[in-house]
């Protein structure tokens, strides 16, 4: 059967992170398999949403703690605090670290904007940080160069580092922590791509003091609508999250012992997370073998992703590198492939933050890299038949 043509990029309608709706002839086609995980998950799923409408109690309720609980078990870290939004876990922690007005937060420009924006919500200045070419992640030599220019500089007092595992795949941390130390700075990892992930024996969640994550619907670990998690080893730190979250409420209600935001996680989206958890380390295993897939038929047409040895990426996104990367993708549209470009500009080139930034060609590799990223289809639920059609497709695309 021949395929039928997608629509064209430009009217081809898209989910609000960016991907392509499933063609109505391959449903299997999904770019993030949210329905494709459904229908394995669901007989799991329903039973813990019911639970909640029996008991009511749909802010807050029981299934946040049980998720908290589930969480740290997964991962390792002491401390898990649920949140609304990956962006209120970034937030969060900044409150609770004091940082504001006058204070410098460093941060890679090749992100989603959510990296940037809490640190001037709060006052604060993000100082952009060029990225390595190969991991996509921010590089350590940029970092110290950049916290020298700032002390160099006066304006501004160093305050925290949020390192982001791009696409799934946790920053080099061993360096990011030798950094932040000697210079004293806190040390957040942007884990919303990445929950899931290892380097070395260590997972994702205990790598940094203080690490968030996300739970939209398209990450590794989705919900069905927001939420989001900080991991920490440091009990008063979990303390003062859990304060910030409900308004800044202290241990008595209505008592507000410090400025907080409204951060609650719904009990419904933890109930979602509740019964897609026991299936998420297989999940990450499926992602890893389609990874190896896509390397294996890739590799000698387009730059495939980085593999660091002792790593295990999530692969929130499989992103390769392509020249003529709007020929490619409208190639593949037309061969019924579902594409995104995270991210199509860097975050210092942003018209949100060009104040903060040096301007273009200022990081180069960050730049570079938004001209050529590619993400391709990346599920656990794919089927080897619907693998092989995206790299027979991208083979002729690029050909």
């Amino acid at each position: 059967m021949t395929p039928k043509a997608a629509a064209p990029i430009e009217t081809a309608p898209e989910h609000a992170d960016g991907f392509f709706l499933p063609d109505a002839d391959f449903p299997e086609l999904e770019f993030a398999g949210i329905r494709a995980q459904y229908a394995a998950l669901k007989d799991a799923i329903a039973p813990c949403i019911a639970e909640v409408f029996r008991h009511g109690r749909f802010i807050m309720g029981p299934e946040i703690e049980a998720l908290e609980e589930a969480l740290c078990a997964f991962c390792g870290a002491r401390e898990a605090v649920a949140v609304s939004s990956g962006t209120d876990a970034l937030v969060a922690p900044l409150m609770a670290l004091g940082v504001g007005p006058g204070d410098a937060v460093f941060v890679p420009s090749f992100t989603f904007t959510a990296t940037a924006e809490v640190a001037l919500l709060l006052g604060a200045s993000p100082v952009f940080v060029d990225v390595e070419e190969r991991s996509f992640n921010i590089d350590p030599d940029d970092l110290r160069r950049h916290i020298a220019q700032v002390r160099a500089d006066g304006a501004l007092t160093p305050k925290a580092v949020i390192a982001v595992d791009l696409f799934g795949l946790p920053a080099d941390y061993e360096a990011l922590a030798a950094i932040s130390e000697e210079e004293g700075l806190s040390l957040i990892g942007d884990a919303a791509q990445s929950f899931g992930g290892r380097r070395g024996n260590r997972k994702v969640g205990t790598l940094a003091p203080v690490t968030t994550t996300s739970f939209y619907p398209a990450k590794p670990l989705g919900c069905y609508g927001d939420g989001g998690a900080v991991f920490t080893d440091d009990p008063e730190m979990a303390e003062l999250l859990r304060s910030i979250r409900v308004h800044g409420q202290g241990s008595v209600q209505y008592a507000v012992e410090r400025v907080g935001l409204n951060a609650r996680l719904d009990s419904l989206q933890a109930a979602v997370l509740l019964g897609k958890l026991p299936a998420f380390e297989g999940e990450v295993a499926a992602r890893n073998r389609l990874a190896d897939r896509y390397d294996a038929g890739l590799g000698d047409a387009v730059v495939t992703p980085f593999r660091p040895d002792g790593c295990v990426s999530t692969w929130a996104q499989y992103s390769i590198l392509v020249d003529d990367r709007d020929g490619v993708r409208a190639r593949l549209a037309e061969a019924g492939i579902p594409t995104a470009v995270y991210y199509p500009a860097p975050m210092h080139l942003q018209p949100a933050y060009r104040d903060h930034g040096a301007g273009e060609g200022s990081l180069p590799v960050s730049e570079a890299l938004c001209g050529r990223v590619l993400s391709l289809p990346m599920h656990a639920y794919m089927q080897d038949e619907s693998a092989d059609r995206v790299i027979d497709a991208v083979q002729a695309a690029v050909a």
